[in-house]
Parts: C-alpha cells; sequence; structure tokens
C-alpha cells in the first residue's frame, strides 16, 4: 500500500502560473499606492516668456499704484502742513494787525485826552479881570472921587462911570480865533462854570449896554452886550489884525 501526502487546502485562489525565472513559493512585492488615495505629483510645462512678461508688467502696475498712493498720501500731509502753517501765518497777521489798531486807538484816545485837558486846563490870570457895567461916558477925564476910569475912546480921553460888576481870576479858555463873517479876528474868553452865572446876570441887566474891562485899574476894552450871555462863552469883536487881538489877550490876561 502506498501512502499519498495530503495536499494542504488553500483557502484562497488557486495559485496561478509562477512567472519566468522564479521559483515557486518566491515572494512578490506589489507596489502600494500613496496613502490618502490614488494621487500622483505632475510637473507641468515651464511658464512661457508671454506669460512671465505679463506677470512683470502686472508686478510693476501694482508697484507704480502702491507708489502713487503713497505719493499723494505725501503731498495731501504737505498740503495739509502748508495750510496749516497758512492759518496759523494769517492768525498772527491778524492779532498783530489788532494789537497795532488798538494802540493807534490808544495813542489817538490818550492824544485826544490831553488834548482836551489841555483845552480845558484853567487859565490863571496875572491879575484879576475886574468887569463893571458902564453906566455913563463924560468926555473928559474923571473928576477925583468919581467911581469911574478914564479911558480912550473913539473921540478922545472919555470918563466910563460904572456901577458894581464881578471879578474874574480865572478862565477855561483865551486865545484868538478868526471872525466868521469878517476879515479881522476876534478874542474869545471861555468863563468857568462858577463864573457864568454871575456873568449871565450881569449881560441881562446891561443888554445894549457897555461892560468895562479892567486889570490893574486901566481901562482894557469897552465892548457892548448885543445879547445875554448864559453859556460863559464871551466873544470881543473889534480888533482889526491879528495882532491887535494877540494884544488884548495879552491884556486881558494881566500882562
Amino acid at each position: 500500500m502506498r501512502v499519498v501526502p495530503r495536499r494542504r487546502k488553500d483557502r484562497g485562489s488557486p495559485p496561478g502560473p509562477v512567472p519566468a525565472g522564479r521559483s515557486a513559493g518566491a515572494a512578490v512585492a506589489t507596489p502600494v499606492p500613496p496613502s490618502g488615495g490614488t494621487e500622483t505629483l505632475e510637473l507641468g510645462p515651464p511658464p512661457s516668456e508671454a506669460a512671465v512678461k505679463r506677470r512683470a508688467r502686472a508686478a510693476e502696475r501694482q508697484r507704480a499704484t502702491t507708489e502713487l498712493k503713497r505719493s499723494r498720501a505725501a503731498r495731501r500731509r504737505g498740503t495739509a502742513r502748508r495750510d496749516r502753517a497758512a492759518r496759523e501765518h494769517r492768525s498772527s497777521l491778524l492779532v498783530m494787525v489788532i494789537t497795532l489798531g488798538l494802540l493807534i486807538a490808544t495813542v489817538v484816545v490818550s492824544g485826544g485826552l490831553i488834548a482836551a485837558s489841555m483845552r480845558t486846563r484853567p487859565v490863571t490870570l496875572a491879575a484879576p479881570l475886574h468887569i463893571y457895567p458902564v453906566t455913563q461916558t463924560v468926555p473928559g477925564q474923571c473928576p477925583a472921587g468919581t467911581q469911574g476910569i478914564t479911558g480912550q475912546s473913539s473921540s478922545g480921553l472919555a470918563c466910563y462911570q460904572m456901577s458894581q460888576g464881578i471879578a474874574i481870576r480865572k478862565v477855561a479858555d483865551l486865545r484868538v480865533q478868526r471872525a466868521r463873517n469878517r476879515g479881522a479876528y476876534d478874542v474869545a474868553v471861555t468863563l468857568r462854570t462858577n463864573d457864568r452865572r454871575a456873568f449871565a446876570t450881569l449881560t441881562r441887566a446891561t443888554l445894549n449896554r457897555d461892560l468895562a474891562f479892567v486889570v490893574r485899574e486901566r481901562l482894557v476894552t469897552v465892548p457892548r452886550v448885543d445879547t445875554p450871555i448864559l453859556d460863559g462863552k464871551v466873544v470881543i469883536t473889534g480888533p482889526a489884525s491879528k495882532a491887535e487881538a494877540n494884544q488884548l489877550v495879552r491884556s486881558l490876561r494881566g500882562r
């Protein structure tokens, strides 16, 4: 009896034919695809020269656009700085002009006040100015004991008899002025407030009569009262020249 070895049962598929050059039972290596699938890395052809030029032009345009934006931003910043500097300069000029205007106005006002104070400063007379109402004018010198004073009239010496008058020691203003309707000059006397009332009363009582202005017992002038003087502004007419008017001012001052 012959013993035959039992054939091992193969659970898989029956073995195929053995390739040439290989012995039976040799292991066969099967290529395994990469993990994650069957993708493969393929390198395409190099870019063409036109594509390279297009990319270069696009990059150049992008750089130019960036530079233009930077330039515009820098110009805007420079314009803003110039505008701010111009506004500050205009503000400084405006402040300077206003300050100069205020300074000029202050000088003008101060000068006006000084001039006004000089005009309104009282004039102290060297001797009291006596003003008497003239009651009668007699030709020739005054007799002894007569309440009057001898002076020169248009017809020669005359005795001016007088009644009670007032005495003025200071005036607000005393000057020569040009006559309005004539080519001659007048003498303007402005009385102070405390003398105006007495002089107004005197001129009311002597309307269309003469007043004698006497300084140091000497008759200076004898003007006629044409209207009551209530504001203390006396205008003595008569001097034919400016020299005569200046001499009358000196005499009224007591010099």
